[in-house]
């Protein structure tokens, strides 16, 4: 009677452990992205605390403090400007659209003299001249208007995303200065064995420093290799077409070439013959072989991911947390591979003891020296 007891009462409260826990993921799920973020940078930084509190032998909170400032100056300010130059530029394009749009329809001619066989297999489908003029008209002022709207809404929203950086720099900053601290705990407290939450603490690190090395960072390499050359081609809002292609660059296979090339084409038909092969010498040698030389370098084998699935990872993250799915796609493959490793590494060493075991009977049995999954000892 007393067993049964005892057994209800560790039911329950593993209940209430698994209902209170979900009740505080719950409770943080508006702040997703700040909490992901926060990871990030310290995940990112941890190095440079580490190396501040071990070389300068600083104390932990000014180490950490320090790490958040170089974090401030090389990296967020950077990107806010580009951010806010990106914006600007589109709002001018969109107003350069409405004002006079007849460049758009000197565009499409220009092509359709330059092509005309894309002209003759688009008119097979019903985009004929004038349609194909309407749609490209239109799909320009949807943009121009999504860009203004995205200006507009980040003027009114700078106290909010003001609200939401700092509360990220915040979080940051006790994951820089407890993180080893934290872990440890995480260690102590997860049910998998203290062994198998080390290797995955260990790959889910590893992982998204290359995932944001290999892809961030090369995205925007590749962003400014060709913002860079649009800006000497005197290519309109070069940061704007830059920003665009450090996005397309973030996803797998598609790549940066899906603004550089059509804008080369548009060169050619236009007219302007040596800027459009320009345009393409560069975006093949300079901005397609970035990502294949940069990649390898920043990378080396951290994730050990399969193309194939980096880019079903990456689009998946795409459409599940959106622009944050970069990072977190690709990390989630890389937890979910790293637990099946470990699982087939065990079961594997488990059927090799029992048939070491077989051929010798008179040895005990010894499976695994490790603890079962619903056992620990720490």
């Amino acid at each position: 009677m007393f067993d049964d007891m005892q057994r209800f009462e560790n039911r329950a409260f593993l209940g209430l452990l698994a209902a209170v826990t979900l009740l505080f993921i719950w409770l943080l799920r508006p702040f997703f992205d700040v909490v992901l973020w926060a990871v990030v940078i310290a995940v990112l930084f941890t190095p440079v605390t580490v190396y501040l509190r071990s070389t300068w032998s600083m104390h932990r909170n000014p180490a950490a403090l320090l790490t958040l400032l170089l974090c401030l100056l090389l990296i967020i300010l950077p990107i806010a400007w580009i951010l806010y130059s990106c914006l600007q530029e589109g709002a001018a394009l969109y107003e350069r659209l409405v004002a006079g749009s007849t460049g758009l329809a000197d565009i499409v001619d220009a092509l359709r003299k330059a092509f005309p066989a894309v002209q003759e297999w688009l008119a097979q489908y019903g985009y004929d001249e004038m349609r194909l003029k309407a749609e490209i008209s239109r799909l320009g002022l949807a943009l121009g208007r999504f860009i203004t709207s995205r200006t507009m809404a980040l003027g009114g929203d700078t106290a909010t995303f003001l609200t939401h950086l700092a509360i990220t720099l915040y979080i940051a900053f006790f994951l820089l200065r407890d993180g080893e601290s934290l872990a440890a705990l995480l260690i102590r407290a997860l049910p998998f064995g203290d062994h198998r939450e080390k290797r995955l603490f260990r790959t889910f690190a590893g992982a998204m420093r290359a995932t944001m090395k290999g892809s961030l960072l090369v995205a925007a390499a590749q962003g400014a290799l060709g913002g860079i050359i649009f800006a000497f081609l005197g290519i309109h809002a070069p940061v704007l077409w830059g920003v665009a292609m450090a996005l397309f660059a973030l996803i797998p296979v598609v790549g940066a070439a899906l603004v550089w090339a059509p804008a080369a084409l548009i060169l050619l038909a236009m007219g302007d013959t040596w800027q459009g092969l320009v345009l393409i010498a560069y975006g093949t040698c300079i901005i397609g072989l970035a990502d294949n030389l940069l990649r390898p370098l920043l990378v080396g084998r951290d994730t050990k991911l399969p193309d194939f699935l980096v880019l079903l990872s990456t689009l998946g993250g795409f459409s599940l947390f959106g622009m944050d799915g970069f990072v977190s796609g690709p990390s989630v493959a890389v937890l979910c591979m790293t637990v099946w490793q470990i699982f087939i590494e065990e079961r594997e060493q488990m059927y090799a003891a029992a048939s070491s075991s077989s051929t010798h009977p008179g040895e005990p049995l010894s499976v695994n020296k490790e603890p079962p999954l619903s056992q620990k000892h720490h």
